[in-house]
């Protein structure tokens, strides 16, 4: 079973889950004469809308690439995570926005035994639906599910907040449902922000992990005649598509053929291992005794010694122009690329006075 018959089978549970539980309240509701357990009821299908909402995202994201969207439609799944955490932060300021006028204006519960056997169940059927929606979007990578996981598990919280206020209400009289409902509604709110923060941000073009990135460097770097690895960049389209570029130093000794074949693995590698649709771009490394060699050892080591410059990469000598051009990635500290760039050409161009220097700017973008 593929992901996405993962995520919507998964879904499906939760529909169920919810519609079971929906049915069993009203059930008890009509059976006990009780309007208040009947319309809980109710709110119970209407918390089976984020699992529509998650499989309608899905079943869009499959749609195959078109024209106007080459790499198709997998982002659709993050605006279903959006529109779930907008679902749990409305639920929370709704919550603390009752939970305060419970606390202005308090009123005396009413607690029996059937209401009680309600709640319990209800908290049991959330939680463990809740442990399990979530779970299964951890392990899918969905934020959707994730989502939609922990709304099962918010409103379980919310049910023993309840239960609590319930039993205090028993014991000594005490009514605490103002209280716990504007602790827990905040906890929510809270929440909800987190959880739209993760789909909000791999739309902006979140920063690929650490992890990723050591990996896809350990393994381009064990190709035979890759000398570095550089410049890696990726692109999300979806949590099935992602779209990215490298580049990598090899001898200026291998021909045509060769750089072809080696890139062409690197790419159909990173594509079996990872999903990525990988282009490879390459910096020729001057070998021999040379002109060439002679400035490259010159330049590189120089710009290497600044305390300022992370990296040194993708140097080329253009001999027709007599003209010198090199990659450098300097730290966090410089702010002024412009400037940091003269102050590089000043202790440059003494070293090559018969060439021209250009000092290109390049930014990490996935460190």
């Amino acid at each position: 079973m593929d992901r996405s018959s993962q995520i919507i089978r998964t879904s499906w549970i939760g529909i169920i889950a919810n519609v079971l539980l929906a049915a069993f309240k009203a059930g008890v509701g009509v059976l006990a004469s009780s309007v208040a357990i009947v319309m809980d009821a109710v709110n119970n299908l209407s918390d089976a809308l984020s699992s529509v909402i998650t499989i309608v995202g899905t079943k869009l994201s499959q749609r195959p690439a078109d024209r106007k969207h080459p790499f198709g439609f997998g982002r659709i799944e993050y605006f279903s995570a959006i529109i779930i955490a907008v679902i749990v932060l409305t639920a929370g300021i709704t919550s603390l926005i009752e939970s305060i006028k419970k606390i202005i204006n308090p009123t005396t519960p009413s607690y029996s035994t059937v209401t009680l056997i309600v709640i319990i169940v209800a908290i049991v059927v959330k939680l463990v639906l809740g442990q399990y929606v979530k779970k299964r979007g951890e392990q899918l990578k969905s934020d959707a599910l994730i989502a939609s996981g922990s709304d099962a598990l918010f409103d379980a919280i919310i049910t023993l907040a309840t239960l609590i206020s319930a039993g205090v209400m028993l014991l000594w009289g005490v009514s605490l449902d103002g209280i716990l409902g504007a602790l827990i509604s905040l906890v929510i709110i809270k929440a909800g922000i987190e959880m739209l923060a993760s789909p909000v941000n791999e739309l902006l073009g979140a920063k690929v992990s650490p992890e990723l990135l050591s990996q896809i460097k350990r393994e381009v770097a064990s190709f035979d005649g890759v000398r570095g690895v550089f410049d890696i960049i990726l692109h999300n389209y979806g949590p099935d598509v992602q779209i990215g570029s490298l580049h990598i130093n090899v001898l200026d000794t291998m021909d045509a053929h060769q750089i072809h074949g080696l890139t062409r693995r690197i790419s159909e590698e990173m594509f079996a291992r990872h999903g990525i649709i990988m282009t490879v771009g390459i910096y020729a490394v001057a070998t021999g005794e040379n002109r060439r060699a002679e400035l490259q050892h010159t330049v590189m080591q120089a710009l290497a010694a600044n305390e300022h410059i992370e990296q040194v990469h993708g140097f080329y000598y253009f001999a027709d122009e007599h003209r010198i051009s090199v990659d450098v990635v300097p730290d966090l500290t410089i702010h002024d690329d412009a400037a940091f760039v003269e102050e590089l050409k000043a202790v440059i161009q003494p070293l090559v006075p018969d060439e021209h220097v250009s000092i290109v700017i390049d930014h990490n973008y996935s460190e």
